[in-house]
């Protein structure tokens, strides 16, 4: 069973729906015992980054959270899910994360700089960056598309745990991950085929 970490924000069903579109099983559940027990965990996101640590912390869910992702357990973070991971955000004003990875959340380039407008919203493609084979893309085909919605983005300070970026202005991480914990800047669930692969190869880490 996967659990899909309820903190009062993200897109829980649509995950959810995802996960169960390519056979498995996903519950929805701010408890911390199902957390603990499951087989593995997704921390969804949208919205604001202080409010979804917020969401976190008032449950209790922190440490929790924390556990899963040192556990072994596979672990995929989606979106904001991917920023709280890291140590801090800029984003309004700047704020503490998770410090499962090192480094911190930024602002895309004002599109006076970029030309391009901020949110970066739409298709986009992702370009592996690591001789690391990810195991997220296994079953994906060599240009995989996948559908963004994001103003802010990871600036890891180890560039190992990049498994694929992405070009918008700038260079930025669609995919990290180290040992059991992944994460997408992307939403899989509404990245249609693509996604639904990837959402497919997460379940499969299950069976090691």
């Amino acid at each position: 069973m996967i659990a899909i970490v309820d903190y009062g924000m993200g897109n829980l069903r649509s995950a959810q729906k995802g996960l169960e579109k390519v056979g498995h099983e996903a519950h929805i559940t701010d408890d911390p015992a199902l957390i603990n027990q499951a087989d593995a965990v997704v921390l969804p996101g949208v919205g604001a980054y202080k409010d979804c640590y917020e969401g976190l912390r008032q449950r209790g869910l922190i440490p929790v959270v924390q556990a899963a992702a040192h556990s072994g357990r596979p672990f995929l973070g989606i979106c904001v899910g991917l920023q709280l991971l890291f140590e801090e955000s800029e984003e309004g004003p700047c704020h503490e994360g998770l410090g499962i990875f090192k480094g911190r959340v930024v602002r895309f380039p004002n599109a006076s700089t970029t030309g391009l407008k901020v949110p970066h919203m739409g298709w986009n493609g992702l370009i592996q960056t690591s001789d690391r084979p990810c195991p997220l893309l296994s079953e994906t085909g060599p240009s995989p598309y996948a559908y963004f919605v994001h103003s802010y983005y990871a600036q890891p300070e180890d560039d190992t745990i990049v498994l694929a970026a992405c070009e918008y202005g700038v260079k930025f991480p669609a995919i990290v991950g180290r040992d059991n914990v992944f994460a997408v800047q992307f939403h899989p669930e509404k990245s249609q085929t693509d996604g639904l692969s990837i959402l497919h190869a997460f379940g499969k880490l299950i069976q090691g």
